[in-house]
């Protein structure tokens, strides 16, 4: 009698729709997982739809959007496989924090609560948000040459702004205003559950070049799991940037967490 296959759940990050996961849904389904990829809440079902309405994501928070793919989870047969990039990976450490998931893998992961580092080129990149508190409760949009710093920078700007066309949407400047003000905050929603043992593995993945999360976020990031003994790794792509889940070398990284998961029994 076989098992049932394990559920992956995909979580995107700001400014890419649910769909820039297409590939790796495809891919981890033919390697035998059950894989979904649910957008935050009040994102639309397209990337056309998202960009035509950016209010229904306006003032959506961390804790909205970890809720949201709380009660997703909820539904499933058994614990999931938690896959984030970005802020989805920051929602994917404080899902498996909360015992939500079987493990994690998150990919240039936005900063946790005890993060102290703000690399200069990260500020820049949440420069468009920052500029303006009114932000806070607004869903904002990148431009192209903004889309190319944020995360094109290690791509030729021809893919940068092919995937700039093809993925973005508006996002919310909540979750960045409250992961800056989380060290201020006793009880911020960027807080994970660091210290957890009893947690599934996590996999911290960082692009050397990535200017929204640089290394050094990603570096201080696994130092907070200090105290916890579960399974706590990290792999460097030293020539990718924050594109690296949707551009032309996805394939190396996913193939990276496949290998990562099977190695962990999973």
């Amino acid at each position: 009698m076989t098992s049932a296959p394990t559920p992956v759940v995909f979580i995107h990050g700001l400014w890419l729709h649910a769909s820039s996961w297409a590939p790796w849904v495809d891919l981890f389904e033919a390697e035998g997982y059950q894989p979904i990829a649910p957008g935050w809440p009040g994102v639309a079902d397209s990337v056309e739809a998202a960009r035509a309405d950016p209010d229904d994501i306006a003032d959506k928070g961390i804790d909205d959007v970890a809720g949201h793919y709380a009660a997703i989870i909820d539904r499933l047969p058994r614990q999931p496989i938690l896959i984030g990039h970005s802020f989805g990976g920051m929602i994917a450490e404080k899902l498996l924090g909360m015992n939500y998931g079987a493990a994690a893998i998150a990919i240039d992961a936005a900063q946790i609560k005890g993060v102290l580092p703000l690399p200069l080129s990260s500020l820049k990149s949440t420069l468009p948000v920052f500029s303006n508190p009114a932000n806070k409760h607004r869903a904002v949009s990148l431009t192209a040459e903004q889309f190319r710093y944020s995360f094109g920078n290690a791509v030729s700007p021809e893919e940068s702004d092919a995937l700039y066309e093809r993925w973005t949407i508006p996002a919310p400047g909540r979750p960045l205003f409250e992961a800056a003000a989380a060290n201020f905050s006793l009880h911020s929603p960027a807080k994970v559950d660091t210290g957890n043992s009893e947690r599934g593995p996590l996999l911290l993945i960082m692009g050397g070049q990535d200017h929204t999360v640089p290394e050094a976020i990603t570096k201080s990031t696994l130092k907070q799991y200090r105290h916890s003994t579960a399974v706590t790794d990290l792999v460097e792509f030293e020539d990718r940037g924050h594109s690296l889940t949707i551009d032309s070398g996805w394939r190396a990284v996913a193939d990276t967490c496949l290998d990562w998961l099977r190695k962990q029994g999973l």
